[in-house]
């Protein structure tokens, strides 16, 4: 191996070392374990692959890497989740948040996908769903699609004369942005609640932007359980919760599965209560809002 590979070689070495240490999870104090889960010391490895100074020996200043990694994982999926936390509290959120990044830690090159995996996460770890279980994962799945909403791709839009071509056998592509949900809390309210205390509150008010948070969980959580159906979507740069009639979500549901138009029609209407008569309305004044949205695409 020549000079340089060896090089090449040990900076490769030296780099996964250094992630390997800066990753590893903080303690319970927030701070770098001296020893790992693997049994390895982050003492020894500080000694190799850092230098100390005349302030700080290796390990503080590997520490301070650690540390400010983590810090900023942790920034990161509060900011993603707020209704989450809201409805578990500060304390149960922060578990759930220490666990899930511990067990699922970043693997891409940006924190959008931090919580990628949480709902599946959950399912494995129900106890971190807290008192009110369903009202939690439905904010999880809300929160996500907002996520997703608002930089997944925008494809062109369906012409309108290429949307006045399709027939039965037409499969229609939706926009990549666009989720469908059903779920059985209005946490879509909820949600929106919760961003404009956060939006709203300084550090002078922190106490009573919590104290009406609470009330908004409580109130929310108090409401017996239905169906509802909501778009998540993304327009103008802005993403937006749309409410759907249950025909509506069938439809789209369906369409997003990959349904031709005509099975996917009679799937959203053989359990409806829309009278017949009342159906081609219904049908081109879905379409005609849709198409104004930008949903349908090449």
């Amino acid at each position: 191996m020549s000079g340089s590979a060896t090089q090449t070689a040990n900076l490769l070495e030296i780099q996964r070392r250094m992630a390997a240490a800066v990753m590893h999870p903080l303690t319970r104090g927030e701070t770098m374990p001296r020893r790992r889960r693997d049994g390895a010391s982050n003492i020894s490895e500080a000694d190799a692959i850092i230098r100390p100074n005349d302030r700080l020996t290796s390990f503080e200043r590997l520490e301070i890497y650690n540390r400010q990694y983590w810090f900023r994982l942790y920034t990161s999926f509060e900011e993603d989740f707020p209704g989450l936390q809201a409805i578990l509290g500060r304390a149960k959120f922060d578990a759930l948040m220490r666990a899930y990044l511990t067990d699922c830690p970043s693997e891409s090159f940006t924190l959008r996908n931090l919580g990628s995996r949480l709902e599946a996460w959950l399912d494995k770890h129900p106890e971190h769903f807290g008192p009110h279980p369903t009202l939690a994962r439905d904010m999880v799945r809300i929160e996500w699609a907002h996520i997703e909403a608002f930089d997944s791709e925008e494809r062109p839009r369906l012409s309108a004369e290429s949307l006045a071509a399709i027939d039965e056998n037409s499969k229609l592509r939706l926009q990549p942005h666009l989720r469908v949900l059903a779920l059985s809390y209005p946490v879509d309210d909820l949600l929106l609640q919760v961003r404009t205390e956060n939006g709203s509150s300084a550090s002078s008010t922190n106490n009573a932007s919590t104290s009406r948070k609470r009330r908004h969980v409580r109130h929310v959580a108090a409401l017996a359980h239905r169906v509802i159906h909501i778009a998540v979507h993304r327009h103008e740069n802005i993403v937006w919760y749309k409410p759907l009639s249950t025909e509506e979500y069938g439809l789209l549901a369906a369409l997003i599965e990959g349904k031709a138009l005509g099975d996917a029609i009679d799937l959203a209407l053989t359990d409806s209560s829309l009278p017949e008569d009342q159906r081609p309305a219904f049908l081109q004044e879905a379409f005609a809002t849709w198409s104004m949205l930008g949903w349908f695409t090449t």
